[in-house]
């Protein structure tokens, strides 16, 4: 995901990239094409507000939505509701 701000020849600023507080990793599992993202943090981190907003948002969508500690964290946040 390409992010940053540059300025074009005649000398306006363009930003891009993913909308504030987007989670570090997403995707969609191969099972049901359900979307996630998961915020991950150390062993002590914690979501900024825009991170949880960004989370519940997607939560309110449908997708599966969380913040990870662990590798096992993140990969509770992906199989969740699998059968």
């Amino acid at each position: 995901m390409n992010v940053g701000l540059f300025v074009t020849e005649d000398g306006r600023k363009i930003t891009t990239g993913v909308p504030k507080g987007f989670s570090d990793l997403f995707g969609h599992r191969k099972s049901d094409g359900r979307a996630f993202y998961i915020e991950c943090k150390t062993a002590i981190g914690k979501p900024r507000p825009e991170q949880k907003i960004f989370l519940e948002q997607m939560r309110r969508t449908g997708a599966l939505a969380g913040v990870a500690h662990t590798v096992e964290e993140a990969l509770e946040i992906i199989n969740e509701s699998v059968k």
